[in-house]
């Protein structure tokens, strides 16, 4: 489904390095699909607290497992959810012009407390699929006592801030070139490893395939 792009607002404009900031809806979805987890922030008793913990897209929400924070989430509280992959170091030839490569979104708003059970129930597949596409149909699923005693948050996208740096350094053309030192970047991945099992499973029992052929692929 086709989206406009992402408002500017009070709370999500650019005000510092304008140009890394993007309005694409696109690549907002594209940074939360990427990961699974997010840093909740929230205001517990007049102190700020920042919670990782999972989330799940959905088309309009972002569905966050919200246990720790929840308890001070009533009525009118905002919060701000944030998803950040980093890319590499860029080494320039001064420090000062040393940054890093990443893809950032800052998601604001209320949450709602997700309470009728077809929409929890369709959070938490969101949840899983969302960190191990084919989990939900291979694992048992929740019962009505496990989904009555899980917190599920459900945060708006509608007002959302991306910010994306790419590329190399940005003093190539300037004085510091004569240094003759070397810049560029440091690239960063993560790669999935080898599925290790549960000690308690049967002797020689694989994994699923959609769990082993995660295996040297690239998350993020």
């Amino acid at each position: 489904m086709a989206h406009g792009p992402l408002p500017d607002t009070d709370l999500t404009r650019h005000r510092r390095l304008r140009e890394q900031g993007s309005l694409d809806r696109a690549d907002l979805d594209a940074i939360l699909d990427a990961g699974f987890v997010c840093h909740l922030g929230v205001i517990v008793e007049g102190r700020p607290i920042v919670v990782p913990t999972v989330y799940g897209r959905g088309e309009h929400d972002l569905y966050v497992h919200g246990s720790v924070a929840s308890r001070s989430l009533a009525g009118d509280t905002p919060v701000c959810v944030t998803v950040t992959h980093v890319d590499g170091l860029v080494l320039a030839r001064s420090v000062f012009e040393h940054g890093v490569n990443y893809r950032s979104a800052m998601i604001h708003g209320v949450p709602r407390r997700v309470t009728d059970p077809e929409e929890k129930t369709e959070a938490l597949r969101r949840l899983t699929e969302h960190a191990t596409p084919g989990q939900w149909d291979y694992a048992r699923r929740p019962s009505r006592k496990e989904l009555a005693a899980t917190t599920l948050l459900a945060l708006s996208l509608e007002e959302a801030s991306v910010k994306i740096r790419t590329g190399a350094p940005d003093d190539g053309d300037g004085p510091d070139a004569a240094l003759g030192l070397w810049a560029g970047t440091l690239p960063l991945t993560s790669v999935w490893g080898a599925p290790e099992p549960d000690p308690l499973l049967l002797s020689g029992q694989p994994a699923p395939a959609h769990i082993a052929r995660r295996e040297g692929t690239r998350h993020g």
